[in-house]
Protein backbone atom coordinates (compact mmCIF):
# COMPACT_ATOMS: atom_id res chain seq x y z
CA UNK A 1 0.00 0.00 0.00
CA UNK A 2 3.11 2.54 1.07
CA UNK A 3 4.67 1.68 -2.45
CA UNK A 4 0.97 2.44 -4.42
CA UNK A 5 0.81 5.67 -2.49
CA UNK A 6 4.68 5.97 -3.43
CA UNK A 7 3.42 5.37 -7.40
CA UNK A 8 0.69 7.95 -7.02
CA UNK A 9 2.97 10.49 -5.62
CA UNK A 10 5.33 10.39 -8.72
CA UNK A 11 2.80 10.45 -11.03
CA UNK A 12 1.07 13.38 -9.44
CA UNK A 13 4.27 15.22 -9.31
CA UNK A 14 5.57 14.47 -13.02
CA UNK A 15 2.06 15.94 -14.47
CA UNK A 16 2.62 18.85 -12.14
CA UNK A 17 5.88 19.21 -13.44
CA UNK A 18 5.06 18.98 -16.73
CA UNK A 19 2.34 21.39 -16.71
CA UNK A 20 4.57 24.00 -15.03
CA UNK A 21 7.07 23.04 -17.89
CA UNK A 22 4.53 23.68 -21.11
CA UNK A 23 3.34 26.65 -18.37
CA UNK A 24 6.98 28.69 -17.87
CA UNK A 25 8.09 27.41 -21.43
CA UNK A 26 4.89 27.58 -23.57
CA UNK A 27 2.77 30.67 -21.93
CA UNK A 28 0.55 32.00 -24.86
CA UNK A 29 2.63 30.19 -27.11
CA UNK A 30 -0.67 28.39 -29.01
CA UNK A 31 -2.38 31.59 -29.05
CA UNK A 32 -0.29 33.73 -31.54
CA UNK A 33 -1.18 35.06 -34.71
CA UNK A 34 -0.42 32.28 -37.17
CA UNK A 35 1.47 34.38 -39.71
CA UNK A 36 1.52 31.64 -42.57
CA UNK A 37 -1.98 32.37 -43.42
CA UNK A 38 -0.37 35.96 -43.71
CA UNK A 39 2.10 34.90 -45.96
CA UNK A 40 0.56 36.15 -49.49
CA UNK A 41 0.75 39.80 -48.43
CA UNK A 42 -0.87 40.86 -51.99
CA UNK A 43 -3.11 37.61 -52.54
CA UNK A 44 -1.67 36.47 -55.74
CA UNK A 45 0.10 39.40 -56.80
CA UNK A 46 2.76 38.59 -54.06
CA UNK A 47 6.26 37.78 -55.15
CA UNK A 48 9.43 36.55 -52.57
CA UNK A 49 12.22 38.69 -53.24
CA UNK A 50 14.62 39.77 -50.44
CA UNK A 51 16.48 41.75 -52.94
CA UNK A 52 16.92 45.59 -54.33
CA UNK A 53 14.09 44.39 -56.76
CA UNK A 54 11.88 43.56 -54.16
CA UNK A 55 9.10 46.71 -55.16
CA UNK A 56 10.00 46.60 -58.54
CA UNK A 57 8.19 43.06 -60.00
CA UNK A 58 5.50 42.86 -61.95
CA UNK A 59 2.48 41.09 -59.89
CA UNK A 60 2.96 37.11 -59.86
CA UNK A 61 -0.48 36.64 -61.41
CA UNK A 62 0.31 39.19 -64.65
CA UNK A 63 0.15 37.63 -68.30
CA UNK A 64 -0.34 37.94 -71.60
CA UNK A 65 -1.95 41.88 -72.81
CA UNK A 66 -1.75 43.06 -68.93
CA UNK A 67 2.09 41.55 -68.70
CA UNK A 68 3.04 44.05 -71.69
CA UNK A 69 1.15 47.26 -70.43
CA UNK A 70 2.82 46.95 -67.45
CA UNK A 71 6.26 46.93 -69.32
CA UNK A 72 5.42 49.61 -71.35
CA UNK A 73 4.24 51.14 -67.94
CA UNK A 74 7.56 50.31 -66.83
CA UNK A 75 9.39 52.09 -69.35
CA UNK A 76 7.74 55.23 -69.15
CA UNK A 77 8.03 55.53 -65.34
CA UNK A 78 11.88 55.52 -65.60
CA UNK A 79 11.21 58.31 -68.65
CA UNK A 80 13.45 61.31 -67.62
CA UNK A 81 12.24 64.48 -69.47
CA UNK A 82 13.71 67.00 -70.78
CA UNK A 83 13.49 71.35 -71.47
CA UNK A 84 10.90 71.32 -74.63
CA UNK A 85 11.59 71.45 -77.65
CA UNK A 86 12.90 67.77 -77.91
CA UNK A 87 12.36 65.10 -79.96
CA UNK A 88 11.94 62.72 -77.05
CA UNK A 89 10.66 63.22 -73.59
CA UNK A 90 10.65 67.02 -73.95
CA UNK A 91 8.16 69.42 -71.90
CA UNK A 92 10.13 69.74 -68.30
CA UNK A 93 8.77 72.29 -66.44
CA UNK A 94 9.73 75.40 -66.47
CA UNK A 95 8.93 75.14 -63.02
CA UNK A 96 9.58 71.36 -61.84
CA UNK A 97 10.87 69.43 -58.73
CA UNK A 98 12.07 66.64 -60.55
CA UNK A 99 12.56 64.95 -63.98
CA UNK A 100 11.35 61.48 -63.75
CA UNK A 101 8.85 59.30 -61.53
CA UNK A 102 11.71 56.59 -60.86
CA UNK A 103 13.93 59.76 -59.71
CA UNK A 104 11.00 60.86 -56.78
CA UNK A 105 10.38 56.72 -55.87
CA UNK A 106 13.69 54.98 -56.74
CA UNK A 107 13.49 51.17 -57.23
CA UNK A 108 9.35 52.10 -57.05
CA UNK A 109 10.32 52.39 -53.43
CA UNK A 110 10.48 55.14 -50.47
CA UNK A 111 12.38 58.19 -51.25
CA UNK A 112 15.08 59.28 -48.84
CA UNK A 113 15.30 62.52 -47.05
CA UNK A 114 17.61 64.66 -49.29
CA UNK A 115 21.15 65.69 -47.72
CA UNK A 116 20.64 68.64 -49.57
CA UNK A 117 16.81 70.02 -49.18
CA UNK A 118 17.18 72.07 -52.82
CA UNK A 119 18.77 69.01 -54.85
CA UNK A 120 16.87 67.38 -57.17
CA UNK A 121 15.24 64.65 -54.62
CA UNK A 122 11.89 62.81 -53.77
CA UNK A 123 11.31 65.77 -51.68
CA UNK A 124 8.96 68.99 -51.80
CA UNK A 125 6.20 70.78 -49.79
CA UNK A 126 2.75 71.67 -50.33
CA UNK A 127 1.18 74.79 -49.65
CA UNK A 128 -2.03 76.42 -49.48
CA UNK A 129 -3.76 79.52 -47.76
CA UNK A 130 -6.57 79.13 -45.18
CA UNK A 131 -10.10 78.57 -47.11
CA UNK A 132 -11.87 75.98 -48.58
CA UNK A 133 -11.58 75.95 -52.57
CA UNK A 134 -14.82 76.07 -55.18
CA UNK A 135 -14.24 71.88 -55.01
CA UNK A 136 -13.91 71.81 -51.32
CA UNK A 137 -10.12 70.90 -51.30
CA UNK A 138 -7.44 73.45 -50.55
CA UNK A 139 -7.00 76.88 -51.72
CA UNK A 140 -4.00 77.86 -54.01
CA UNK A 141 -1.49 80.06 -52.94
CA UNK A 142 -1.58 83.35 -55.31
CA UNK A 143 1.75 82.97 -57.54
CA UNK A 144 2.75 79.67 -55.63
CA UNK A 145 -0.17 77.32 -56.60
CA UNK A 146 -1.02 74.29 -54.58
CA UNK A 147 2.94 72.85 -54.65
CA UNK A 148 6.27 74.83 -54.32
CA UNK A 149 8.35 74.05 -57.01
CA UNK A 150 12.16 74.64 -56.45
CA UNK A 151 13.31 74.00 -59.88
CA UNK A 152 13.32 75.45 -63.14
CA UNK A 153 14.46 75.59 -66.87
CA UNK A 154 16.99 77.82 -68.64
CA UNK A 155 15.82 81.60 -68.57
CA UNK A 156 13.11 80.89 -65.77
CA UNK A 157 13.17 81.58 -61.92
CA UNK A 158 11.86 78.52 -59.22
CA UNK A 159 9.14 79.75 -57.11
CA UNK A 160 11.14 79.60 -54.27
CA UNK A 161 14.05 77.33 -51.99
CA UNK A 162 13.40 74.90 -48.93
CA UNK A 163 14.90 75.58 -45.55
CA UNK A 164 14.76 73.39 -42.45
CA UNK A 165 15.90 74.07 -39.31
CA UNK A 166 15.76 71.09 -36.06
CA UNK A 167 13.94 71.05 -32.54
CA UNK A 168 14.69 68.40 -30.39
CA UNK A 169 12.41 66.30 -28.40
CA UNK A 170 14.16 63.52 -26.45
CA UNK A 171 12.08 60.37 -25.40
CA UNK A 172 12.85 57.95 -22.68
CA UNK A 173 11.90 53.95 -23.00
CA UNK A 174 10.95 52.04 -19.74
CA UNK A 175 14.53 50.20 -20.14
CA UNK A 176 16.65 53.45 -19.88
CA UNK A 177 17.02 54.21 -23.54
CA UNK A 178 16.67 57.79 -24.60
CA UNK A 179 16.00 58.46 -28.51
CA UNK A 180 16.43 62.21 -29.86
CA UNK A 181 13.80 62.70 -32.24
CA UNK A 182 14.54 66.22 -34.90
CA UNK A 183 11.11 68.09 -35.83
CA UNK A 184 11.33 70.22 -38.62
CA UNK A 185 10.24 73.32 -39.40
CA UNK A 186 10.09 74.48 -43.03
CA UNK A 187 10.61 77.93 -44.65
CA UNK A 188 10.82 79.19 -48.14
CA UNK A 189 13.70 81.53 -48.46
CA UNK A 190 14.87 83.31 -52.51
CA UNK A 191 10.95 83.47 -53.36
CA UNK A 192 10.63 85.36 -56.99
CA UNK A 193 7.51 86.58 -55.56
CA UNK A 194 6.69 87.97 -52.36
CA UNK A 195 5.26 84.81 -49.98
CA UNK A 196 2.31 85.41 -48.50
CA UNK A 197 2.02 85.20 -44.81
CA UNK A 198 -0.66 83.48 -44.13
CA UNK A 199 0.68 80.14 -46.10
CA UNK A 200 0.34 77.09 -44.74
CA UNK A 201 3.35 74.35 -45.95
CA UNK A 202 3.49 70.64 -45.58
CA UNK A 203 6.30 68.45 -46.34
CA UNK A 204 5.86 64.95 -48.72
CA UNK A 205 8.59 62.44 -49.31
CA UNK A 206 7.77 60.02 -52.01
CA UNK A 207 6.46 56.79 -50.73
CA UNK A 208 6.29 53.78 -52.61
CA UNK A 209 4.47 52.92 -55.28
CA UNK A 210 3.47 48.61 -55.27
CA UNK A 211 0.56 47.41 -53.77
CA UNK A 212 -1.46 50.39 -55.37
CA UNK A 213 -3.77 48.98 -57.57
CA UNK A 214 -5.00 46.46 -54.43
CA UNK A 215 -6.21 49.51 -52.20
CA UNK A 216 -7.50 50.89 -55.00
CA UNK A 217 -9.80 47.75 -55.60
CA UNK A 218 -11.25 47.42 -51.93
CA UNK A 219 -14.47 48.00 -52.15
CA UNK A 220 -15.40 51.63 -50.29
CA UNK A 221 -18.00 50.27 -48.56
CA UNK A 222 -15.48 47.60 -46.68
CA UNK A 223 -12.81 50.73 -45.63
CA UNK A 224 -16.41 52.62 -44.27
CA UNK A 225 -16.59 49.83 -42.01
CA UNK A 226 -13.78 50.48 -39.87
CA UNK A 227 -14.69 54.36 -39.89
CA UNK A 228 -15.61 55.62 -36.38
CA UNK A 229 -15.45 59.44 -37.03
CA UNK A 230 -17.64 59.63 -32.96
CA UNK A 231 -15.61 56.84 -31.12
CA UNK A 232 -18.93 55.20 -30.48
CA UNK A 233 -16.79 52.16 -29.53
CA UNK A 234 -15.01 54.52 -26.60
CA UNK A 235 -11.22 52.91 -27.56
CA UNK A 236 -10.13 56.63 -28.51
CA UNK A 237 -9.30 55.92 -32.35
CA UNK A 238 -12.08 57.75 -34.42
CA UNK A 239 -10.64 56.81 -38.21
CA UNK A 240 -12.59 58.84 -40.54
CA UNK A 241 -13.05 58.50 -44.66
CA UNK A 242 -11.93 61.96 -46.82
CA UNK A 243 -14.13 62.81 -49.53
CA UNK A 244 -12.07 64.51 -52.49
CA UNK A 245 -13.14 66.36 -56.50
CA UNK A 246 -12.47 63.74 -58.64
CA UNK A 247 -11.02 65.02 -62.09
CA UNK A 248 -11.97 62.42 -63.77
CA UNK A 249 -15.11 61.76 -63.21
CA UNK A 250 -15.60 65.61 -62.27
CA UNK A 251 -17.53 64.17 -58.64
CA UNK A 252 -16.99 63.73 -55.19
CA UNK A 253 -15.64 60.41 -54.40
CA UNK A 254 -13.51 58.04 -51.58
CA UNK A 255 -10.03 59.69 -51.53
CA UNK A 256 -7.73 56.73 -50.91
CA UNK A 257 -3.99 58.24 -52.44
CA UNK A 258 -1.34 60.91 -51.11
CA UNK A 259 -0.56 61.31 -47.23
CA UNK A 260 -3.80 62.53 -46.44
CA UNK A 261 -5.90 60.47 -48.83
CA UNK A 262 -6.52 63.61 -51.11
CA UNK A 263 -7.05 61.37 -54.49
CA UNK A 264 -9.02 59.24 -55.54
CA UNK A 265 -7.76 57.52 -58.01
CA UNK A 266 -4.31 56.02 -59.45
CA UNK A 267 -4.82 57.58 -62.66
CA UNK A 268 -5.36 61.01 -61.48
CA UNK A 269 -2.70 60.34 -58.95
CA UNK A 270 -0.17 60.26 -61.60
CA UNK A 271 -1.55 62.98 -63.96
CA UNK A 272 -0.87 65.06 -60.76
CA UNK A 273 2.53 64.14 -59.79
CA UNK A 274 3.16 64.55 -63.84
CA UNK A 275 2.09 68.12 -63.52
CA UNK A 276 3.14 69.30 -59.64
CA UNK A 277 6.45 67.25 -59.62
CA UNK A 278 7.48 67.84 -63.74
CA UNK A 279 5.37 70.12 -65.03
CA UNK A 280 4.16 67.49 -67.44
CA UNK A 281 0.78 68.39 -68.66
CA UNK A 282 -1.75 65.49 -70.36
CA UNK A 283 -5.49 65.57 -70.87
CA UNK A 284 -6.40 65.75 -67.28
CA UNK A 285 -4.28 68.29 -66.19
CA UNK A 286 -3.09 70.59 -69.81
CA UNK A 287 -2.37 73.54 -68.23
CA UNK A 288 1.58 74.09 -66.91
CA UNK A 289 2.22 73.96 -63.58
CA UNK A 290 2.25 77.63 -62.98
CA UNK A 291 -0.27 78.72 -65.41
CA UNK A 292 -0.78 82.50 -65.23
CA UNK A 293 2.56 83.41 -63.45
CA UNK A 294 5.16 85.53 -65.16
CA UNK A 295 7.48 82.20 -64.38
CA UNK A 296 5.18 79.49 -65.19
CA UNK A 297 4.60 78.92 -69.10
CA UNK A 298 7.00 78.57 -71.93
CA UNK A 299 4.64 79.77 -74.23
CA UNK A 300 5.35 76.99 -76.72
CA UNK A 301 1.63 75.64 -77.15
CA UNK A 302 2.39 71.94 -77.09
CA UNK A 303 0.35 70.99 -74.20
CA UNK A 304 -0.88 68.23 -73.47
CA UNK A 305 3.21 66.93 -73.27
CA UNK A 306 2.47 63.58 -72.96
CA UNK A 307 -0.67 61.34 -74.78
CA UNK A 308 -3.37 59.76 -72.65
CA UNK A 309 -2.09 56.18 -73.77
CA UNK A 310 1.06 57.41 -71.76
CA UNK A 311 -0.43 58.46 -68.73
CA UNK A 312 -2.55 54.94 -68.86
CA UNK A 313 0.10 52.90 -69.22
CA UNK A 314 2.18 54.76 -66.00
CA UNK A 315 -1.11 54.19 -63.82
CA UNK A 316 -1.46 50.18 -65.03
CA UNK A 317 2.19 50.02 -64.07
CA UNK A 318 1.40 51.28 -60.49
CA UNK A 319 -1.68 49.01 -60.24
CA UNK A 320 0.00 45.87 -61.16
CA UNK A 321 3.75 45.69 -59.63
CA UNK A 322 3.86 42.81 -56.86
CA UNK A 323 3.55 42.56 -53.39
CA UNK A 324 6.93 41.54 -51.40
CA UNK A 325 5.55 38.49 -48.52
CA UNK A 326 7.00 38.95 -45.51
CA UNK A 327 9.92 36.95 -44.03
CA UNK A 328 10.59 35.01 -41.01
CA UNK A 329 7.25 34.79 -40.25
CA UNK A 330 7.92 31.29 -38.39
CA UNK A 331 10.50 32.66 -35.81
CA UNK A 332 9.14 32.98 -32.18
CA UNK A 333 10.27 36.60 -31.97
CA UNK A 334 8.24 37.08 -34.91
CA UNK A 335 4.98 35.79 -33.75
CA UNK A 336 5.03 37.27 -30.17
CA UNK A 337 5.61 40.81 -31.55
CA UNK A 338 2.54 40.53 -33.75
CA UNK A 339 0.98 39.44 -30.64
CA UNK A 340 2.24 42.73 -29.23
CA UNK A 341 1.33 44.64 -32.33
CA UNK A 342 -2.24 43.57 -31.36
CA UNK A 343 -1.94 43.86 -27.44
CA UNK A 344 -0.85 47.44 -27.69
CA UNK A 345 -3.43 48.58 -30.10
CA UNK A 346 -1.41 48.97 -33.61
CA UNK A 347 -3.56 47.19 -35.51
CA UNK A 348 -6.59 49.15 -34.76
CA UNK A 349 -5.43 51.86 -37.29
CA UNK A 350 -2.74 49.29 -39.05
CA UNK A 351 -5.49 46.83 -40.00
CA UNK A 352 -3.94 43.79 -40.85
CA UNK A 353 -6.51 41.86 -43.24
CA UNK A 354 -8.88 43.55 -46.19
CA UNK A 355 -10.34 42.22 -49.60
CA UNK A 356 -10.47 43.94 -52.66
CA UNK A 357 -13.58 43.07 -54.58
CA UNK A 358 -14.19 42.19 -58.64
CA UNK A 359 -12.12 44.54 -60.79
CA UNK A 360 -11.20 45.39 -64.28
CA UNK A 361 -7.43 44.47 -64.12
CA UNK A 362 -7.96 40.57 -63.09
CA UNK A 363 -4.30 40.18 -61.27
CA UNK A 364 -6.09 42.42 -58.66
CA UNK A 365 -9.45 41.62 -58.18
CA UNK A 366 -10.88 39.14 -55.24
CA UNK A 367 -7.80 39.11 -53.67
CA UNK A 368 -7.06 38.68 -49.80
CA UNK A 369 -4.62 41.03 -48.65
CA UNK A 370 -1.84 42.25 -45.96
CA UNK A 371 -1.42 45.76 -46.51
CA UNK A 372 -1.78 46.60 -42.57
CA UNK A 373 -3.99 49.63 -42.98
CA UNK A 374 -7.34 50.81 -43.05
CA UNK A 375 -7.08 53.56 -45.34
CA UNK A 376 -8.79 56.25 -43.11
CA UNK A 377 -7.43 59.48 -41.50
CA UNK A 378 -6.56 59.56 -37.85
CA UNK A 379 -5.52 62.51 -35.39
CA UNK A 380 -1.60 61.92 -34.96
CA UNK A 381 -1.39 64.85 -32.60
CA UNK A 382 0.30 68.12 -32.73
CA UNK A 383 3.85 66.99 -33.16
CA UNK A 384 3.24 65.55 -36.38
CA UNK A 385 0.28 68.07 -37.62
CA UNK A 386 1.10 70.39 -40.73
CA UNK A 387 -2.09 72.49 -39.88
CA UNK A 388 -2.93 72.45 -43.69
CA UNK A 389 -6.37 70.87 -43.92
CA UNK A 390 -7.26 69.27 -47.68
CA UNK A 391 -10.85 68.35 -48.10
CA UNK A 392 -11.95 66.78 -45.23
CA UNK A 393 -8.50 66.19 -43.68
CA UNK A 394 -7.73 68.48 -40.84
CA UNK A 395 -4.26 69.55 -40.01
CA UNK A 396 -3.25 66.74 -37.80
CA UNK A 397 -4.52 64.03 -39.99
CA UNK A 398 -2.95 61.54 -41.86
CA UNK A 399 -3.82 58.79 -43.83
CA UNK A 400 -2.86 55.00 -42.25
CA UNK A 401 0.26 53.94 -44.33
CA UNK A 402 0.58 50.25 -45.30
CA UNK A 403 2.98 48.52 -43.64
CA UNK A 404 3.75 45.97 -46.10
CA UNK A 405 7.53 45.92 -47.46
CA UNK A 406 8.50 48.26 -44.78
CA UNK A 407 11.14 45.72 -43.64
CA UNK A 408 12.81 45.76 -47.07
CA UNK A 409 13.06 49.72 -47.03
CA UNK A 410 16.90 49.49 -46.22
CA UNK A 411 17.71 46.80 -48.30
CA UNK A 412 15.82 48.60 -51.47
CA UNK A 413 16.23 52.24 -51.14
CA UNK A 414 19.18 52.46 -48.56
CA UNK A 415 17.93 54.16 -46.03
CA UNK A 416 15.31 53.96 -43.25
CA UNK A 417 13.64 57.52 -43.36
CA UNK A 418 10.14 56.82 -42.61
CA UNK A 419 6.97 59.42 -42.16
CA UNK A 420 5.08 61.74 -44.53
CA UNK A 421 8.87 64.03 -44.48
CA UNK A 422 11.21 61.54 -43.52
CA UNK A 423 11.62 62.50 -40.06
CA UNK A 424 11.69 59.55 -38.46
CA UNK A 425 15.22 57.74 -38.91
CA UNK A 426 14.10 54.26 -37.61
CA UNK A 427 10.64 52.65 -37.13
CA UNK A 428 10.92 53.23 -33.66
CA UNK A 429 11.55 56.69 -33.95
CA UNK A 430 8.38 56.66 -36.31
CA UNK A 431 6.14 55.09 -33.59
CA UNK A 432 7.53 57.73 -31.00
CA UNK A 433 6.17 60.41 -33.17
CA UNK A 434 2.93 59.13 -33.07
CA UNK A 435 0.07 61.13 -30.95
CA UNK A 436 -3.10 61.77 -30.99
CA UNK A 437 -5.23 58.87 -31.61
CA UNK A 438 -2.27 56.81 -31.55
CA UNK A 439 -1.08 57.80 -27.88
CA UNK A 440 -1.92 54.98 -26.16
CA UNK A 441 -0.18 52.83 -27.75
CA UNK A 442 2.69 55.06 -28.19
CA UNK A 443 2.91 55.03 -24.73
CA UNK A 444 2.41 51.31 -24.38
CA UNK A 445 6.05 50.85 -26.45
CA UNK A 446 7.57 52.89 -24.37
CA UNK A 447 6.83 50.96 -21.69
CA UNK A 448 7.63 47.56 -23.03
CA UNK A 449 10.76 45.40 -21.41
CA UNK A 450 13.86 45.51 -24.17
CA UNK A 451 12.94 42.00 -24.89
CA UNK A 452 9.32 42.65 -25.98
CA UNK A 453 9.95 45.83 -28.15
CA UNK A 454 12.84 44.05 -30.05
CA UNK A 455 10.21 41.27 -30.63
CA UNK A 456 7.35 43.79 -31.66
CA UNK A 457 10.34 45.50 -34.24
CA UNK A 458 11.14 42.18 -35.21
CA UNK A 459 7.60 41.35 -36.26
CA UNK A 460 7.30 44.99 -38.12
CA UNK A 461 10.44 44.58 -39.95
CA UNK A 462 9.42 40.60 -41.42
CA UNK A 463 6.38 42.77 -43.32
Amino acid sequence: MKHQNYFYFFILLGITLLVSCKSDDMSDYETLPNLEGRILAGGETTVFLTSSNSFSTPAANLEGGDLDMHLDGDFQFEAAFVTAPAGINGGIGPIFNNTSCIACHPKDGRAPFPDDINALSGFFLRSSIPGIAGNGGPVPVPNFGLQIQNQAIFGYEPEAKFQVNYTSIVETLADGTTVTLQKPNYNLIEAYETVPSSILLSPRLAPPVFGLGLLEAISESDILLNEDINDNDSDGISGKANYVYDAISGTTQLGRFGWKANTATILEQCAGAYLGDMGITSYLFPQETGYGQTNGSDGLGDDPEITEEILNQVAFYCQTLAVPGPRDYEEDSVRRGAQIFEDIQCAKCHVPSMSTSSNSISAISNQTIYAYTDMLLHDMGDDLGDNRPDFLAEGNEWKTRPLWGIGLTQVVNGHTDFLHDGRAKSITEAILWHGGEALNSKNDFKALSTQDREDLLDFINSL
